[in-house]
């Protein structure tokens, strides 16, 4: 897995190529972001257009990164969602949890909403 980071004002964009399974990207993501945390970034929109496929242990990184961010005032949000991650997060309940959209513009505008300041 590969992830590129981009910023849009105070929302970290970060763009995932590759798997997020199981040692092959789960571990790389959740250093990525506590590293961006540790540096006051607090706002993120991870971005599944080129994620193939997503298992168990990627879903619980969201979880786990959901939560980290969210117990410092963070948020997060998901962009691009695959239709199997999406049924993953239908099953398992967690589309309610998680914030998705298919534009990136969005996305980030929803960061704007007066609820999320």
């Amino acid at each position: 897995m590969q992830i590129h980071e981009r910023s849009a004002g105070t929302v970290t964009i970060l763009d995932l190529q590759g798997k997020l399974t199981l040692d092959d990207g789960d571990t790389l993501l959740r250093d990525k972001v506590r590293g961006l945390v540790k540096r006051g970034r607090k706002h993120f929109v991870i971005n599944f257009r080129d994620v193939p496929y997503v298992d168990s242990a990627g879903i619980g990184e969201l979880v786990a990164i959901f939560t980290t961010l969210t117990s410092r005032g963070g948020t997060l949000r998901l962009l691009n969602v695959p239709k199997r991650l999406r049924d993953l997060l239908v099953i398992t309940k967690l589309l309610t949890v998680f914030e998705t959209f298919d534009a990136e513009t969005e996305a980030i505008r929803s960061f704007l909403m007066p609820e999320y300041r």
